[in-house]
């Protein structure tokens, strides 16, 4: 059983076999039929929904001012939730090596945060690029009033790779791997260059 934490004391949530004796319509909106393979399934998901709440995963922030890091900032304005994202890239493979999420918001948006932060840690950019946010809201089960705090984890991805990337364009032009150029050699008192 899952403990809860509830105005200051511990509260145990409902069993499976709880939850599957609760009538239709008291059900959460993501149960499907009572003894069905799918019901236990997203009920190990709402657990997990409700783990990434309680123990989020990788809150804090990195040093913004690093060139390997790059930070998504982005909110909802109709919620008031706001996340806060940092990864820190591997130059020479360009996989994201480490992350922090900073969250103000409902239990579902840090949820979606800390299991995006779990979700991206040790995959390329252009693999991290792809998650949708219909990936976080399965995975987490969330119901469709809270499929924005899955949006936002997504909008928060790119937009640290889209910092990050940023940081990249100054860096590369003052590389100067691979650009050597032929020297000059003086023949016969001209100049020529090989």
């Amino acid at each position: 059983m899952l403990s809860i934490r509830t105005a200051g004391r511990m509260a145990k949530s409902p069993s499976l076999k709880t939850l599957a004796s609760r009538r239709y319509h008291e059900k959460d909106m993501c149960s499907p039929p009572q003894g069905s393979y799918l019901f236990f399934v997203l009920q190990a998901n709402l657990h997990k929904l409700i783990d990434h709440y309680m123990n989020p995963r990788n809150v804090g922030s990195l040093n913004r001012k690093d060139t390997s890091v790059g930070t998504g900032l982005v909110g909802a304005p109709a919620c008031g939730d706001v996340i806060r994202l940092d990864i820190q890239v591997d130059e020479a493979t360009g996989t994201i090596v480490d992350t922090r999420f900073k969250t103000f918001g409902c239990g579902s948006a840090i949820a979606s945060s800390s299991y995006l932060t779990t979700l991206i840690k040790g995959k390329p950019l252009d693999e991290a690029a792809k998650i949708k946010n219909t990936d976080i809201a399965a995975e987490l089960c969330l119901p469709p009033v809270k499929l924005h705090c899955s949006l936002l984890a997504e909008d928060a991805i790119k937009a640290a790779i889209a910092n990050y990337q940023s940081k990249r364009v100054g860096a590369a032009a003052t590389n100067l791997a691979q650009t050597s150029k032929a020297f000059a050699k003086e023949t016969d008192g001209f100049e020529v260059i090989q």
